[in-house]
């Protein structure tokens, strides 16, 4: 073990006064079903409950964080009345601007639960639409007109794309 590396809780000394968390106690699960019922009048409550109130460990933190944005996102839903479509954009936002800021192509989430039904196996099907494929071969082309530092493989992966190889096994289809 190195005896340089710093501890958690030296960084973030435990509270004597909150009751102490692990993950493997799995509060979130409790979190996050009431996470659904919160309105906006508990939301600042429910916050402050999850986030003070304990002693979090490097796990649990996480998923305070994710059950305040779960409570947030329903609140709102409540106040402005948002529909199931729509919150199918919200997550997509949430997404994008959370982890992946820098993403210029696409995303894509799979399902492996769907793979339990026949009628999806079009889901697991190696398929980008002709609008993504537009997008990585603009990105790569756009990686290859600046300066920069790949190495020759990666270099010669962007010009085979732009030549227009669609890499790995997939193929470019139209999506109604």
């Amino acid at each position: 073990m190195d005896n340089n590396a710093i501890n958690f809780h030296d960084l973030f000394p435990p509270d004597p006064n909150k009751e102490t968390i692990t993950e493997e106690m799995h509060l979130e699960k409790d979190w996050f079903k009431e996470a659904i019922k919160i309105d906006e009048k508990g939301l600042l409550d429910f916050f402050t409950r999850i986030v003070h109130g304990y002693n979090h460990d490097y796990g649990t933190m996480c998923h305070a964080v994710a059950a305040c944005a779960l409570a947030a996102a329903w609140a709102s839903c409540k106040e402005i009345g948002l529909s199931s479509f729509q919150a199918g954009f919200v997550m997509w936002d949430f997404i994008k601007n959370w982890t992946y800021t820098t993403n210029e192509c696409g995303l894509k989430i799979i399902d492996y639960d769907n793979m339990l039904y026949p009628q999806y196996s079009d889901k697991f099907d190696k398929n980008i639409d002709k609008d993504t494929w537009k997008a990585i071969q603009e990105k790569a082309k756009a990686n290859l007109d600046k300066e920069n530092f790949a190495c020759g493989s990666v270099i010669h992966h962007w010009k085979s794309i732009v030549e227009g190889y669609v890499p790995f096994g997939y193929r470019v289809v139209d999506r109604e």
